[in-house]
């Protein structure tokens, strides 16, 4: 009965108002309780390859670069790949044709911490929409994974990709992954920054971050995830003598930046199917001559909307923002790229940080008049949705402090933890879901068509549930 009125709430709200909504389903605030140690295992196996993920290893999806650590030694350096179609596969001495892609390999200090030995390589002319078959490993410790490549680059290309930030691994972090995975129809991950949260512990225990990627592999072995920095990939620790942004972060995710001609790993760009996905880095300069800010001023004239008609920005720390946590932090880089997102209609735009779910309307704030005080977010129709799914589970707990009188730029919004989901249809329609964690997996606590802002610029009719 409970959510037969929901519903109804829901659809009365959004069906007669033109104001937002605030959810009156608020989880729990206290901070979630985090996994042990000892409940993330290391393989079993002499040796054994573990913290596996995967990610996109160049522009147009037909590379991919396989990451794996080895704890005792820095061998084997090596991946090997074959079609999971074993019987139209090429057979050589009567056995299916093994291919190797070979491994830089590297290691890193933390204070007190060694890191094991750091893998990466990556794959590269993979076909398109193709299943493939990995192994890492030698004798008792070898193990084997599998990934499927994506469609070829095209503007009618049907795809679906999770969304997940801020995730941490807490009981309330495995919740969100288990409803993910459960769900079964992610193909890639959006993951938007706040990996392990080792920061939050004394001197950033970087176990954590090998507990993180033994606690994520059961997804990121087998379905890429595309990578955002957030605050707490910094690392910045000068009272423990660490002076290098994001050391363990660039040393264990690796990104396919130069691709796209960045000179960073904390932003660069790819093409999927028919997406073409920017990734931003909050905590870097951007302001103007900045490596950061030349790159995007070169990179968005260069997206071909009739090849990939969807352009989705991904960053950290949102630039629309109504909750009292992390408010208006974002506002620096809003006012350097909002013009751009608007310009070149930008269709979506993920943050995390907040630790709540929020969608907004289609706004912009981008005129300013010092005489007459204009400076407010107005309905723009070539303007993006920016959307805040910084509610993986993490170990500080729920943003459950939103601004009272819901401002008019906020759509929906939630004090849950939970994932996403952006299903992309074609070049003109896409649906949006997000999902709460406590319902379950075929209910969406929010839901929205979304419309492309270069094929197909109608404005959106906002729904919940």
């Amino acid at each position: 009965m409970w959510c037969l009125v929901t519903l109804l709430s829901f659809l009365l709200l959004n069906g007669v108002s033109e104001a937002g909504r605030t959810s009156s389903y608020v989880r729990e605030a206290l901070p979630s309780l985090e996994i042990p140690k000892e409940d993330f295992p290391p393989p079993s196996g002499y040796n054994a390859p573990e913290q596996v993920h995967i990610t996109q290893g160049d522009y147009i999806g037909r590379s991919m670069i396989v990451s794996w650590v080895t704890p005792l030694e820095d061998q084997p350096k090596f991946v090997t790949y074959w079609e999971a179609n074993e019987k139209k596969s090429v057979e050589t001495n009567g056995g299916i044709k093994r291919n190797r892609a070979h491994a830089i390999t590297t290691t890193y200090r933390y204070y007190n911490y060694s890191s094991a030995y750091i893998h990466h390589a990556t794959i590269k002319r993979l076909k398109y929409n193709t299943k493939y078959i990995y192994e890492l490993g030698n004798g008792n410790g070898t193990r084997k994974f599998w990934f499927t490549t994506p469609p070829e680059v095209g503007p009618d290309v049907p795809y679906t990709f999770g969304i997940i930030g801020d995730l941490g691994q807490t009981q309330a972090s495995n919740q969100t992954l288990e409803h993910y995975l459960a769900c079964g129809k992610g193909q890639t991950m959006l993951f938007l920054g706040d990996f392990s949260y080792a920061d939050v512990h004394p001197f950033h225990d970087n176990e954590k971050w090998d507990t993180f990627g033994r606690f994520i592999e059961k997804s990121s072995a087998y379905e890429p995830w595309i990578y955002v920095p957030g605050n707490h990939e910094l690392d910045l620790a000068p009272e423990i003598g660490e002076h290098t942004l994001f050391k363990p972060y660039k040393h264990r995710y690796h990104v396919p930046f130069r691709a796209s001609g960045s000179t960073s790993p904390l932003w660069y760009s790819i093409k999927r199917a028919s997406t073409h996905i920017i990734v931003l880095s909050s905590y870097s300069a951007f302001s103007i001559y900045t490596p950061q800010y030349r790159w995007l001023k070169d990179e968005l004239p260069k997206v071909n909307r009739t090849e990939t008609p969807w352009l989705i920005v991904l960053m950290h720390s949102p630039m629309y923002n109504s909750n009292n946590y992390h408010f208006m932090e974002g506002e620096t880089m809003r006012v350097v790229f909002e013009p751009w997102f608007v310009k070149y209609k930008v269709d979506l735009v993920f943050a995390g940080h907040v630790h709540s779910y929020e969608r907004s309307e289609r706004v912009s704030n981008i005129q300013y008049n010092i005489t007459e005080g204009i400076s407010s977010p107005v309905k723009d129709p070539s303007a993006p949705v920016y959307l805040t799914v910084g509610d993986g589970g993490n170990i500080e707990g729920i943003a459950d402090s939103f601004i009272e009188h819901q401002p008019s730029y906020s759509a929906f919004r939630e004090a849950s933890f939970g994932h996403a989901l952006l299903q992309i249809k074609n070049r003109t329609h896409a649906f949006y879901s997000w999902h709460r964690n406590q319902d379950n997996v075929p209910i969406a606590g929010d839901s929205i068509w979304f419309y492309n802002r270069y094929w197909f610029p109608k404005e959106e009719t906002s729904s919940n549930a």
